[in-house]
């Protein structure tokens, strides 16, 4: 569910607002004339990127599900390949590797992150294994050190889905920075948006020159602008990733303000969880569960209900206070598209369980104290069956 607001809901899902400069760029960049792709906004984002977050390359992208797509094609995933996706997931994080004829293997996730559960990975690995998607949900970070130390004796190419975590760690080292390649979300619900946008991040330096073509279409026009070549022509397989500059405009003004939306949706995240302790153990409603080692971009604060029932009777008992709660997503393996690469119930029953159970909570930077004081008052007025009780993962 995509968290659109309706006339009937006074506190949205999400509200995306200017943090910064984002006007006066957007303005400059129209003045300019150069509104296209690879404009000098772009290269302001692609920059700012690479320095917050120590990669050796980023490239701004039409959006994360781009970048995925770009990933697929720098790994030369193909015909008879398999790649191992986590199966509580957005569905391009498998749809990408599909495209270009991979057989999708769905592998489970931890009870209490929601990520990739890293103990159960390694049953997921086959001969034609190529690649692992590592999605670190909610930002909180996947166990590295584990997939990684995995991937490397079987010779697997690691692929970060960064979506919800720009700016987040696992033990002091941004994430982003472990795998091949890592890809980000600037979608309209994310912690910094564009509306559509996304980015890819190369850390092998062995794919560095051919991303930068397959990004320009298949064509070696990043060369040609910085005089290496006289004539730009095609190259390799490639599509239109880049990024508009109005896009990066104002992409760049939400980025410049990272550290004030980190301090502010910290603080939301803290109010959420002291907020709901006492109802949640009263009641057996997990909350998220943050390892110490992850520092966490707080980019959103989920509820995983004792039933599918009350998860549902939560966001309607909200709808009805005119708040808008939103569930995740339906587990890979289960779709339709997921039963035609092997999917059944039961695969995976950690995502079963978030799929059927979990609801996110209204979580945007703007989100005043008085709004949150309601969805905390009204979260804590529904009363859901008896259960168990604790942080996620504990039934």
């Amino acid at each position: 569910m995509d968290g659109t607001q309706t006339q009937a809901h006074r506190i949205p899902f999400n509200r995306v607002a200017c943090l910064g400069r984002e006007r006066d760029y957007l303005a400059d960049a129209v003045a300019s004339g150069r509104i296209g792709g690879g404009g000098p906004y772009s290269a302001r984002v692609r920059a700012t990127l690479e320095r917050a977050l120590g990669v050796p390359l980023a490239l701004p992208t039409t959006s994360c599900s781009d970048a995925l797509e770009m990933a697929s094609v720098l790994l030369g995933i193909g015909p008879g390949d398999e790649v191992v996706v986590p199966s509580f997931a957005f569905v391009t994080v498998a749809g990408a590797f599909a495209l270009r004829g991979a057989r999708i293997v769905f592998a489970d996730v931890r009870p209490d992150t929601l990520c990739l559960d890293e103990e159960r990975l390694a049953e997921r690995i086959g001969p034609r294994t190529r690649a692992v998607v590592a999605l670190h949900y909610g930002g909180v970070a996947c166990e590295m050190d584990a997939v990684l130390g995995l991937a490397a004796r079987h010779g697997l190419a690691v692929v970060e889905d960064l979506a919800h975590g720009p700016f987040a760690s696992y033990r002091g080292r941004p994430l982003g920075s472990f795998g091949a390649l890592a890809c980000l979300s600037f979608h309209e619900t994310k912690n910094f948006s564009c509306g559509e946008g996304g980015a890819l991040l190369v850390n092998d330096p062995a794919l560095a020159r051919r991303a930068e073509i397959v990004h320009e279409k298949g064509t070696d026009r990043t060369r040609f602008l910085a005089g290496a070549v006289d004539k730009y022509s095609w190259r390799d397989l490639g599509g239109s990733y880049g990024l508009s500059d109005l896009q990066a405009a104002f992409l760049l003004g939400q980025l410049e303000q990272r550290e004030t939306v980190r301090d502010r949706r910290a603080r939301l995240w803290r109010r959420y969880d002291a907020g709901l302790a006492a109802w949640a153990e009263a009641h057996g409603v997990a909350r998220p569960a943050v390892p110490a080692h992850s520092g966490p971009p707080d980019h959103l604060y989920f509820l995983v209900m004792p039933s599918a029932a009350d998860r549902d009777g939560l966001i309607e008992h909200l709808g009805r206070r005119g708040i808008l709660a939103v569930f995740h997503y339906v587990p890979l393996h289960l779709s339709e598209m997921g039963r035609r690469y092997g999917g059944r119930p039961g695969d995976c029953p950690q995502a079963e369980r978030a799929g059927a159970r979990l609801l996110r909570l209204p979580f945007f930077t703007t989100l005043s104290d008085a709004e949150q004081d309601e969805v905390i008052d009204a979260v804590t007025d529904y009363v859901p069956r008896p259960a168990g009780s604790g942080r996620c993962g504990a039934d």
